[in-house]
């Protein structure tokens, strides 16, 4: 009786070491994910310097080519994971995810001054948006790092001003009301996402206070009205 209880523990303990095998190598996967993604936010934080306004073009396409780096890594990572678990390990990789479609979207947005779509921040990733296909871009993630792109965003219309930019202090503001209102739209149940949320009227808020001193000091852009955001 004793030889078969233990050799169930035995058996559990197998299934413990097995497991944290997994977490190790995915832990392993996700640390060189994180140092690539570091690399492009140091890329991309060179747009707060005093001329960075003018290397947007050369900075945009060096993040792209870094994406593709990040491309094969999410590859290894889901080697890594069993199928049929992505949730039981998804804690992992779940930040990483999240400032990466911050990333993904700070560099379309200098580029093209739009949205990035979910799809295509799953492409820059090499993942899927689908649930059932294993391995996928959850959505909460995708839309926190839409959030920590206002707060990005903020701070850029900020530095703008400070670099002798007036233009994109307007085109930032339009933007991010734009993005409000579409956050409004959305029933938040994930806590986190409705912390972040709270957090875009601020960064909203940061990026009015700045259009609204342009426009009391006459510095605003001819042919910018059409930029400024509708009150109500």
């Amino acid at each position: 009786m004793s030889n078969s209880v233990s050799d169930v523990f035995l058996s559990f303990q197998e299934h413990l070491d097995g497991e944290q095998d997994i977490r190790e190598e995915i832990r392993l996967a996700v640390r060189e994910i994180e140092q690539t993604a570091r690399g492009i936010l140091t890329l991309l934080q060179a747009i707060h310097q005093q001329t960075g306004i003018n290397t947007i073009p050369e900075v945009c396409q060096k993040s792209k080519v870094q994406f593709a780096t990040i491309k094969d890594q999410y590859q290894l990572l889901k080697s890594k994971v069993p199928e049929g678990q992505y949730y039981r390990f998804h804690d992992h990789w779940r930040f990483v995810t999240q400032r990466l479609c911050f990333l993904a979207a700070l560099t379309i947005y200098l580029e093209e001054e739009r949205l990035v779509q979910r799809e295509q921040v799953a492409d820059l990733l090499g993942v899927c948006i689908e649930q059932d296909k294993g391995f996928h871009l959850d959505l909460d993630d995708y839309l926190s790092g839409l959030l920590m792109l206002a707060d990005e965003l903020s701070r850029f219309a900020v530095n703008s001003v400070t670099a002798g930019n007036y233009s994109w202090p307007m085109k930032i503001s339009k933007f991010v009301t734009e993005m409000n209102l579409g956050f409004r739209l959305l029933n938040l149940k994930n806590d986190s996402l409705r912390k972040k949320f709270d957090a875009l009227k601020y960064d909203l808020k940061k990026v009015e206070e700045v259009v609204y001193d342009l426009s009391i000091r006459g510095l605003k852009p001819s042919g910018d009205a059409d930029l400024m955001p509708k009150s109500g």
